[in-house]
C-alpha cells in the first residue's frame, strides 16, 4: 500500500512540474488590445507601433525574445523586467512592401515560460500618392 502511495505521489509531483513548464505565456501577461489595426498605411514605407501589456503576476517578468514571421515585421522587446502590475511595450516596425491587406502577428516570449503570447495586427497597406 506504501508503494503505491508512493508512487501516485511521485507520479503527482512530475505531473504538476509539467504543467508549470508548459504555462503559456498568457497567463502571465494582459494585452491592452489582443488585436491592433494599424488602419491604412503607404506601401514601402515604415510604419511603427506599440503593442501594450500588463504583468499580471506577483514577480517580475523578463521578455527574452519576441519574433515574427517575415521580414516585414521587426519587433522590439523591452530591455528590463516588467514589474508586478506594470506596464511594458513591445515596438513594432512594419514595412509593407506592397499594396494588401495586413493580417501579421507578433511572437511574445516570456523567461519561464513555454508558450510565447500571440498578438495579432491588421490593416491595409495602399498605394503612395
Amino acid at each position: 500500500m506504501m508503494k503505491k502511495i508512493s508512487l501516485f505521489l511521485s507520479l503527482l509531483f512530475v505531473l504538476s512540474i509539467s504543467v508549470v513548464s508548459a504555462q503559456s505565456a498568457d497567463s502571465a501577461i494582459k494585452m491592452v488590445s489582443e488585436k491592433y489595426d494599424v488602419g491604412k498605411i503607404p506601401a514601402g514605407e515604415a510604419y511603427t507601433f506599440f503593442m501594450e501589456f500588463v504583468n499580471k503576476t506577483k514577480k517580475p517578468i523578463v521578455v527574452k525574445h519576441v519574433g515574427a514571421g517575415c521580414g516585414c515585421t521587426v519587433p522590439e522587446k523591452p530591455t528590463e523586467p516588467i514589474l508586478p502590475g506594470k506596464s511594458g511595450k513591445i515596438k513594432v516596425v512594419y514595412t509593407p512592401a506592397s499594396p494588401s491587406p495586413i493580417n501579421k502577428d507578433v511572437e511574445i516570449y516570456l523567461a519561464g515560460y513555454q508558450e510565447p503570447k500571440i498578438v495579432y495586427f491588421t490593416g491595409e497597406a495602399v498605394a503612395k500618392k
